[in-house]
């Protein structure tokens, strides 16, 4: 009988896959820059071979359901969704006039200690932001990132916080007009998915023991 071989490609980008996984499970946030070091390390330049970030995805979830959250996390990954969680809940309350959205792996149920929380604002401009920010004591710094909205890509305003004891929290400001169509999520290329404050707060109920 005919043995069953898979194809050396096929391989490749398992092996890239699960070396990229690891590399986010101990501290890489970015897809790009996962898969790039685990091509490089495995001695893989052609990027035919390498995976999708949904290929990367799984890996990583499977990483995880293996050895938790990440190296020495000393925490499991049901209690660090459930903190990091429960910080985005917290900024969302400080923001709700922004109609916030928690989007990322936070959400998705795949983020490391390490993870930022990711959450997308909508406003009349930027400025109301950073005023309201200022007004509630609230440091950040000032950025920007490119998000795809169908076959265009557009840059949007992003603010940093960065509080003592808490994760990073990225905030990405769009228009009132952008909350009908969301930007396309870089895993699926579907539109990204959000979670309200109210959505969040469920996750949180429903999580306790």
């Amino acid at each position: 009988m005919a043995r069953h071989t898979h194809p050396p490609h096929k391989h490749l980008r398992e092996s890239i896959a699960q070396l990229a996984a690891r590399l986010m499970a101990e501290g890489i946030d970015d897809f790009a820059l996962a898969k790039r070091k685990a091509a490089r390390q495995l001695g893989v330049a052609e990027t035919k071979h390498w995976p999708n970030n949904s290929e990367v995805e799984q890996a990583l979830r499977a990483y995880q359901a293996l050895f938790g959250p990440g190296l020495d996390a000393g925490e499991s990954q049901h209690e660090v969704l459930n903190s990091l969680r429960a910080q985005a809940l917290q900024v969302m309350r400080e923001l709700d006039r922004f109609d916030p959205l928690l989007t990322g792996p936070v959400l998705r149920g795949t983020a490391t200690p390490y993870s930022d929380i990711e959450l997308m604002l909508f406003a009349d401009s930027q400025k109301d932001v950073e005023l309201h920010l200022l007004n509630r004591g609230m440091a950040y710094k000032t950025g920007e990132k490119r998000f795809r909205f169908g076959d265009s890509w557009r840059m949007a305003p992003l603010l940093l916080l960065s509080d003592s004891g808490m994760a990073a929290v990225r905030l990405a400001i769009f228009s009132v007009d952008d909350r009908k169509c969301l930007p396309m999520c870089p895993i699926d290329g579907r539109a990204t998915q959000g979670a309200r404050l109210t959505e969040v707060q469920s996750l949180l109920e429903s999580a306790r023991p």
